[in-house]
């Protein structure tokens, strides 16, 4: 997903405001477990998420999510977002979390989703 932070996404501060960026994070982890599973999905939690560097506003960020692990109802998605200087294109990696997303059946119960490729049983 891309992104690009605006005055109303930014604190007192002129960087991304935490909270943006944690609901960017958990839309591209529902998106990336929902191609996934080929299910409805629901966030159980969010894990450690780091923000080493601030996001400025008028920078582009690429949200990246990849499903990483999955159990027999959840997906593991590491998330990062990198923050692009439009004029310069210099990218830094600014954040970065993991979010367990669990897929459920049409009655809202937690549903099986396959094994990653090339993972043992």
């Amino acid at each position: 997903m891309l992104e690009i932070v605006f005055p109303d996404h930014t604190n007192h501060l002129g960087t991304l405001f935490g909270g943006t960026a944690l609901a960017w994070m958990d839309k591209a982890a529902f998106i990336a477990a929902s191609r996934y599973a080929r299910r409805t999905v629901v966030t159980a939690r969010s894990e450690q998420v780091d923000f080493k560097l601030p996001i400025k506003q008028g920078q582009l960020v690429e949200i990246i999510a990849s499903v990483v692990e999955v159990g027999r109802t959840s997906m593991q998605v590491e998330v990062e977002l990198v923050a692009e200087d439009l004029l310069s294109g210099d990218r830094e990696l600014c954040t970065r979390g993991r979010f367990v997303m669990i897929a459920l059946d049409a009655r809202g119960r937690p549903a099986q989703v396959a094994a990653l490729p090339g993972s043992t049983p």
